[in-house]
């Protein structure tokens, strides 16, 4: 006789996992938000309420949404249009992927090396400028460090994106686009009608992904610019940076439950706004 098959015991090693390196030490973060490091008594919400006073803090989370709202749409409606153009089967395709993937294996302090080799005040960019007889620009503490972090950004993730649309690509009958194709529907109309509605779980988890990996952005400014970056570039990790430095886990922990929380809450308002819009298109 056949044992009862039991699929819960295929996903305890990683509930395991998940539990012991992440879900434990953020109970533990969570609780340190409540109490103060100086002397170890209960603050209840002090810590919070000195951090979202606290205008580094309001700084770097509006340059963090900010930055967000800017590069993430760029990024997903980017990869996807070069996706969409691979998924054709163009010559050269096979190329054009590797190149693409090729800035994700380059490693992030290379990646810094050539910013500074470019936008340093004695970098090309300003070697040509004055070498043009103009002056030189500032490119690392002005509002252009903004739109250089927001580039890099793209230009390093686009390959990611791009494998996760083409395996979602990959779902759509070749029958459906084929059809469409045949009634005369035109690249907008197929896409629309045909592709958009086969990847919309897939649609889904990319979103959330460039959403989390969008955080993981501070790398690039703090290791160019430090602890105190241009004020456009601030990031919300910059600020956690400096509060371990002058041991204020209590701010940190404070802060990075905000953060935490806003996170959850911006996942789950995008979960159910997809829902509600499958919904309707039903």
């Amino acid at each position: 006789m056949l044992r009862e098959f039991h699929p819960v015991k295929f996903i305890l090693p990683s509930l395991a996992g998940v539990s012991l390196f992440l879900l434990v030490p953020y109970i533990d973060v969570l609780f340190r938000s409540f109490w103060r490091t100086s002397d170890g008594r209960f603050a209840g919400l002090n810590n919070y309420r000195e951090v979202i006073c606290n205008e580094a803090f309001r700084l770097a989370m509006k340059n963090t949404f900010l930055f967000d709202l800017v590069c993430i749409p760029l990024l997903l409606i980017g990869s996807l249009l070069i996706a969409l153009f691979l998924f054709e089967g163009p010559r050269g395709a096979g190329v054009l992927k590797t190149g693409f993937l090729i800035p994700m294996a380059i490693p992030t302090a290379s990646v810094v090396l050539m910013w500074r080799f470019l936008f340093d005040q004695q970098g090309i960019l300003n070697g040509i400028l004055t070498g043009s007889g103009h002056a030189a620009v500032h490119w690392m503490d002005s509002g252009i460090a903004f739109w250089i972090l927001v580039g890099s950004y793209i230009w390093r993730n686009l390959g990611y994106n791009l494998i996760l649309w083409l395996a979602a690509l990959s779902t759509v009958p070749r029958s459906s686009t084929e059809a469409a194709r045949l009634d005369a529907a035109g690249p907008l109309a197929r896409l629309r009608y045909v592709i958009l509605p086969h990847i919309r779980g897939a649609s889904f988890v990319i979103i959330v992904l460039a959403l989390l990996n969008s955080f993981k952005v501070f790398r690039e400014a703090y290791l160019v610019a430090g602890d105190y970056p241009d004020s456009s570039i601030y990031m919300i990790q910059n600020l956690f940076n400096n509060w371990f430095l002058s041991l204020d886990t209590d701010k940190m922990a404070a802060g990075a439950t905000i953060d935490s929380v806003i996170l959850i809450l911006l996942i789950l308002l995008l979960q159910r706004t997809w829902e509600m819009r499958g919904e309707t298109d039903a």
